[in-house]
Formats: C-alpha cells, sequence, structure tokens
C-alpha cells in the first residue's frame, strides 16, 4: 500500500469512527403548496428512514440538487447537518454544480456554515468532523464535448482544496464521465478522494481493473440490487440509492442477508424492488419536468407518508411548483398494493 493509499484509509476512519455505512440515501426535498420547502416534512420521513439508513447525500439529485437555487442549497444542507448531529448519522454534503467555480464557492460557502456549530475550531478537518460531514460530493464539471483532461483539470481543482471528496457519476446530468484511468490517477494522486458513487448504469469504472486505492464505491443505479455488492463477487462496497427514501428497511434487509449469506433471501427481496422500481419510474419517464428518481420515489413516498387513501388526494409538489399527476398516483397505488407494500399507515398520520 502506498503513501497515499495509507493516508486515505486513516481519512477513512477518522471520519467514520464506527464504519462507512453500506446503505445511503439522497433524502427527498419536500415542498408546501406555495413552493417553499416543508422542512417539517423533510423531518418526518427522515426519520421514517433512520432506522435503516446511517449515511446521507444531501442534496443530492433525488433532493433536487441540481435545481435548488443557491439559497435553498444552504437551507437544505443546514437541515441536514442538524439531523447528522442530533441523529449521529454520516453526511456527504452535496456539492451538485455545473462548473468548477461555483462548485468551489459553494463548498467555501458550506465550510462557513459548518463553523457556526463548531465554536473554538478552526482547522476544517475539526469542524467537519464535529458535525459529522464526511466529504463534499461533486460531479465532473458539465459538458459534453470536454476532453478527460479538462474532466481531470477540473476535478483536481476541487480536490486541491485539501477536503474530503466523493466523486459523483451522472452523466445523464453532466454529458459526460470521467474514465476509469483518469479516476485512477485522481486516486492516485488525491488522498482526500474517498468514496465513489455511479449512477450512470455503466459501472464502467467499478468493473475496470484500474487501481482503486481503496476509496469506497457505491451503486447509484437502480434495479439488479443483489448481484452488485462484493458480497457475492460484485464490485461495490454499498449502495447510495434513491429509493432508500421508501425501501430503506428492504435494502438494509437485502444486505444484511447478504452479510449472512443468505443469498435466496437477497435475491427475493432484490427481484420484488427492481420489479416495482422498473414499474414506477416507466410511469415518470414520459414527464416533461423533474428528474425520474426524484419523481419515482415522491410516487412511492406519497403512499409511505399518508397510506392508501393517498391516492384520493392531491399529488406531492415538485421544486417547479408543479404536482405529480393523479393518472401517475392511481398507478403507483395499484403497483404497491400488487406487490404487497402498501403500507397500513402513513409516516405522516
Amino acid at each position: 500500500m502506498n503513501d497515499i493509499a495509507v493516508k486515505r484509509q486513516a481519512l477513512i476512519k477518522e471520519l467514520f469512527p464506527s464504519g462507512i455505512p453500506r446503505l445511503w440515501c439522497p433524502l427527498l426535498t419536500h415542498y408546501r403548496s406555495n413552493g417553499t420547502i416543508d422542512f417539517d416534512r423533510m423531518r418526518a420521513h427522515f426519520k421514517h428512514v433512520v432506522p435503516w439508513v446511517k449515511g446521507l447525500l444531501i442534496p443530492g439529485s433525488t433532493s433536487d440538487g441540481w435545481e435548488l437555487t443557491e439559497d435553498e442549497t444552504m437551507a437544505v444542507a443546514d437541515f441536514a447537518i442538524q439531523q447528522a448531529r442530533t441523529h449521529e448519522i454520516s453526511l456527504l454534503l452535496g456539492v451538485l454544480k455545473a462548473d468548477v467555480e461555483t462548485m468551489k464557492r459553494t463548498i467555501s460557502s458550506m465550510i462557513r456554515m459548518l463553523q457556526k456549530y463548531s465554536a473554538g475550531k478552526e482547522d476544517a478537518g475539526q469542524i467537519l468532523t464535529a458535525n459529522r460531514v464526511c466529504g463534499f460530493t461533486i460531479c465532473p464539471p458539465r459538458g459534453k464535448s470536454l476532453t478527460q483532461h479538462q474532466i481531470e483539470a477540473g476535478l483536481s481543482a476541487v480536490l486541491d482544496m485539501g477536503l474530503p471528496v466523493a466523486l459523483y457519476q451522472l452523466p445523464q446530468v453532466t454529458e459526460n464521465e470521467a474514465a476509469p484511468e483518469t479516476f485512477a490517477r485522481l486516486v492516485q494522486k488525491y488522498f482526500n478522494l474517498v468514496f465513489f458513487k455511479d449512477s450512470s448504469g455503466q459501472d464502467s469504472i467499478a468493473t475496470s481493473d484500474v487501481y482503486k486505492g481503496g476509496s469506497y464505491l457505491v451503486r447509484g443505479a437502480e434495479g439488479g440490487y443483489a448481484h452488485w455488492l462484493k458480497d457475492t463477487g460484485g464490485c461495490y462496497d454499498g449502495f447510495l440509492l434513491s429509493t432508500a427514501n421508501c425501501f430503506s428497511r428492504d435494502l438494509s434487509s437485502l444486505i444484511e442477508s447478504l452479510e449472512k449469506n443468505d443469498q435466496e433471501k437477497a435475491r427475493g427481496i432484490s427481484e420484488k424492488l427492481t420489479s416495482i422500481v422498473s414499474e414506477v419510474f416507466a410511469l415518470v419517464q414520459p414527464l416533461p419536468y423533474g428528474n425520474p428518481f426524484t419523481n419515482a420515489n415522491k410516487a412511492i413516498d406519497h403512499f409511505f407518508a399518508f397510506g392508501p387513501s393517498a391516492n384520493t388526494t392531491e399529488g406531492p409538489m415538485l421544486h417547479e411548483k408543479i404536482r405529480l399527476p393523479h393518472d401517475v398516483i392511481e398507478a403507483t397505488s395499484a403497483i404497491l398494493t400488487h406487490y404487497i407494500l402498501m403500507p397500513e399507515k402513513g409516516y405522516m398520520e
């Protein structure tokens, strides 16, 4: 193990003294009827998932991280920090910005915000640890025409800040990907690249044989869950899934089953969730607003929040100040009922 890898492992132990959670959730951002953020609802939702989820990415793509204004981003991040401190949850702060300068500016603003909870601490590492923040999540700078050299230079500029970073592969938004060789060079140079998430569905870095330096790999793409973890010969250490907003208990049970080598139970859970997710994502795919990860999970969470009668109420509000249409809600109700996953009572009732 080279010096960079040794430093990375030391940093990981400092950031995660109890070990890295295997299941992470990009918590949904909820809105009131007037379009303002509904932190009461978010707090209730958080309490609903936290028994099984010990790591959060806020704001992630499913949290509307790309759509939030700067003020909204900071407000959601502030909420997340308070919850992480209170409930001792590991927190990745999402810095989902299209260009490097905006990423750096947002990270600096987040550090200043963290300082108000860290009286007497000036060292950035101490400030993060005191607030249970384990890193800042960034994507490659946006641009279909960017070369790997430009992508690497952009990511390096953020890594040069010396703060722990989670690299997020999301070509659906950034229109590009960091190549395996680019990732390997970054890992060899920067010990503060500690975490990697891939939601592309292509899994090019995780499945490659390039050097990964002990960075923690989580899969963000949905479906086929059971065979992706290293417990069964897969290539990922854990999951960071939008569906942890709704199926955190089931996903936690799947991971536990794999850890106990109960592959039959894990496959059963995986097949059921894969079917549900596929069907609900197909419902929201034609919608011209929002993103499928957010829209699908808001449709499902609507019933976990308000129970079976939720199909008679207005659909959940999106960031665009549009509600999910009633036909999507009705169809989601039928899917949950079919797979016997409709809750008897919602967490908001």
